[in-house]
């Protein structure tokens, strides 16, 4: 497939995690990644930590890239479109991995026709088991996306999926690996309470999440058959579930699922 550039304009946590994922799987070599960031301490350190070129300049970014990732805060995606719009090459294709930013809000914003890919990836890409969900613009042929979906699939998994449902990703696979946390630490609290090294109750407790998830992605039963498979009649496991449910565990996700939702509509106002 055709050698193409990248070039990060931001590099906080997420953009680190996708450009680690690039160069652990050997999909981008160093010398094709360049970066912007905002100030010469954070361009030192990605510079440092990933042996990639680093700028203040995003301009010069601009003009390097095949493919442009923006990795800033939402609020900051019209200044800096506005500030590289004239320096982005034709063929060039923006992406975008903040929330509630669409293609048309990118199109509005450029001076040109421009080839638009709106991301939603997860931290996780950092170790290579990331969910990146994208869609593209009418203007990025069948080719591109190909390309896209390698690149994506090199710090993980990934779907495409129509553009009515992007403002939805968040709240299941961009923001959930903060939920899971929470419930590794819960885990890990409750192996403490019980004398358990805390140390070993986290391992425990990461393993147990892992390998439940790669039980329901490699055998596809559904997770409520897996579910009853460790649940043995009048056993200590039903017993905790029903305390679960006693507690609305499903209710309480499915309610902080909903305000993510809330809230990366009231960004779009």
């Amino acid at each position: 497939m055709e050698k193409r550039k990248v070039g990060f304009i931001g590099c906080g946590k997420m953009a680190q995690a996708m450009v680690n994922g690039m160069l652990q799987s050997s999909f981008m070599q160093r010398e094709d990644i360049f970066a912007s960031t905002k100030s010469m301490e954070s361009a030192q350190m990605i510079m440092e930590t990933f042996q990639i070129e680093t700028t203040l300049d995003n301009k010069q970014v601009a003009g390097f890239a095949d493919v442009l990732i923006i990795a800033v805060k939402p609020h900051l995606y019209g200044e800096v479109i506005q500030e590289v719009s004239s320096y982005v090459k034709k063929e060039t294709i923006l992406v975008t991995i903040a929330a509630g930013i669409d293609l048309a809000y990118i199109e509005s914003k450029m001076s040109k026709e421009i080839k638009v890919i709106r991301s939603m990836p997860n931290t996780p890409s950092l170790v290579g088991e990331g969910m990146t969900v994208f869609c593209a613009n009418d203007k990025v042929n069948e080719n591109e996306i190909a390309f896209m979906k390698d690149l994506f699939a090199s710090f993980g998994q990934v779907e495409m999926v129509d553009e009515s449902l992007m403002d939805y990703i968040p709240a299941i696979s961009g923001s959930s690996p903060a939920y899971v946390y929470m419930f590794i630490e819960a885990l890990a609290d409750g192996g403490v309470r019980s004398g358990i090294p805390r140390d070993k109750a986290y391992k425990l407790a990461a393993q147990a999440v892992l390998g439940a998830a790669q039980m329901v992605l490699e055998t596809g039963k559904h997770p409520g058959i897996l579910k009853d498979e460790v649940c043995t009649p009048g056993g200590a496991t039903i017993e905790a579930i029903t305390t679960l449910e006693q507690n609305h565990f499903r209710g309480t996700i499915l309610a902080a699922m909903e305000s993510c939702n809330q809230k990366n509509k009231d960004m779009q106002k």
